[in-house]
């Protein structure tokens, strides 16, 4: 067999492309930087214009004296999210980096920039001493700020939603009980004008949420039931759209009598992060004053094994009255949603209702650490929530719902079993959740968020530790609206 042959002038990658901007770039340095990045001493260029990429200049003595060249890739929104946060990593050491903005960047690609420099710069440290940010300024140079003013609103509104919802994930479990998770949420909902309400566990227990008093039946730190409410001033409430989210909020699950091993143990301090995430979306629609209603629940619930600890094989009665039998105690969050989602239905009357939560393990089998599981029988939903996270640089699969899978959930003695076992246990989870949804099972959409909650380290935009995953994805949804 021949060898193939290899053309070393075709294989050879491109150099970046200097992009023009109104900064206007002193001949001499313009004529450093085309030489330096065309080049063609060099085996590959210095720069290829991909977007994340820095290539660093060094200019000893002039003014600036460094230039950073930033790749933006295609130039899309995402591309230019990744360019923001590579743009304040490669600064970090300085106090202040000015950026050139291309002439013909768009508002698009600018809101990109933006989220990507503000979520990249986040930071949470308990520390007695925390060593402050070096960098504290980046300014953006453009002969039209104007047509860039609501790119930057948006973005500053997602990106508080979203550093929010973090700092709620990232705080320890010794502090973040539900009572504390509530008081924090209402407390930041009601300086934007949301109303607030927290129900404790007598307001609970008179109510019939057997789930959530069942799963936080284990804990010193009772369950807590956040419900905040966002419409505009001045219209009449029956005349907006109604979408209701609601988000798992366990504080930190132990997996209960049927306890996780240490390490599937280590990082259930997340295990909110659907709650947080939620809550993170009404912060930002209200910081932009959408033109809808947004309802948001939170079931908040501590899952720990104690003497009054829920076992399994009880029987729960959830509020409206729906069984489940308890297969596994670990199977906790589908217990704390039910009651949630059937409250959402018989109380609020929602147009669409949208449920998050950090559900199974096996989300991040199927689709890994960056994709959550979406399911959904209505397809105009589905797509629309797959769109919103594709622009928000957060990513969904639609994953189906078969019928046959009810089986896994069948019970003796009750409407259902509370886990179907390790088999499509993101499926049966969901197949669980859907009766509570009742007469808006048309309208509902179940993301489970598992994995995409946290990030081993620093990924683009995101920094190690919580992502507040969802927050984007459901403000975007909420804004196309």
């Amino acid at each position: 067999m021949a060898e193939d042959s290899i053309d070393d002038d075709t294989d050879r990658a491109e150099p970046a492309v200097l992009l023009p901007t109104p900064y206007t770039v002193p001949a001499a340095l313009g004529d450093t930087l085309a030489a330096w990045l065309g080049d063609e001493r060099r085996p590959e260029p210095p720069a290829k214009g991909k977007a994340s990429e820095v290539a660093t200049l060094p200019l000893p003595g002039g003014s600036p004296a460094v230039v950073l060249l930033v790749g933006t890739g295609a130039g899309t929104e995402s591309d230019w999210r990744k360019a923001g946060a590579a743009l304040v990593r490669a600064a970090s050491g300085d106090p202040e980096v000015v950026f050139a903005l291309p002439s013909d960047a768009t508002p698009d690609a600018v809101r990109g920039l933006f989220e990507g420099a503000l979520l990249a710069s986040y930071r949470f440290t308990l520390a007695s001493d925390p060593k402050p940010p070096t960098l504290t300024t980046v300014r953006i140079l453009t002969d039209d700020p104007e047509r860039y003013a609501d790119a930057r609103v948006r973005a500053e509104a997602v990106a508080h939603g979203t550093t929010f919802a973090r700092d709620l994930v990232n705080t320890p479990s010794n502090i973040k009980s539900p009572e504390w998770f509530a008081a924090q949420a209402a407390e930041a909902a009601t300086a934007l004008g949301i109303d607030a309400q927290v129900r404790d566990p007598e307001w609970l227990a008179a109510n019939n949420f057997g789930g959530m008093l069942a799963v936080g039946g284990g804990s010193t730190r009772g369950p807590r039931l956040l419900e905040l409410r966002w419409a505009p001033d001045g219209v009449e409430l029956h005349t907006l759209k109604h979408v209701v989210l609601v988000g798992k909020g366990i504080t930190f699950d132990t997996g209960g009598i049927s306890i996780k091993p240490a390490q599937g143990m280590q990082l259930m301090k997340k295990d909110m992060g659907g709650g947080a995430a939620v809550v993170g979306a009404v912060l930002a629609a209200a910081a932009l004053k959408l033109p809808l209603r947004v309802t948001v629940l939170v079931p908040l619930a501590e899952n720990m094994p104690s003497g009054t600890a829920y076992r399994p094989g009880d029987v729960v009665r959830h509020y409206g009255g729906r069984t489940s039998e308890i297969f596994s105690t670990d199977a906790e969050g589908r217990m704390v949603l039910g009651d949630a989602l059937a409250y959402a239905v018989a109380t609020l009357r929602p147009d669409v209702l949208i449920d998050l939560a950090t559900l199974t393990g096996g989300q991040s089998v199927a689709l890994g650490k960056r994709t959550a599981a979406l399911f959904s029988e209505n397809d105009d939903l589905a797509k629309a929530l797959f769109e919103a996270a594709e622009q928000a640089g957060e990513r969904v699969w639609q994953l189906p719902l078969p019928e046959d899978y009810l089986e896994q959930i069948d019970s003796d003695v009750a409407d259902a079993n509370n886990s179907g076992g390790r088999g499509a246990q993101t499926a049966t989870a969901a197949l669980f959740l859907r009766p509570f949804t009742g007469e808006a099972r048309d309208r509902w959409a179940h993301v489970d968020m598992s994995s995409p909650a946290w990030s081993d380290g620093p990924n683009d935009e995101l920094t190690k530790g919580a992502t507040g995953w969802g927050t984007r994805t459901l403000t975007r949804y909420l804004e196309a609206l």
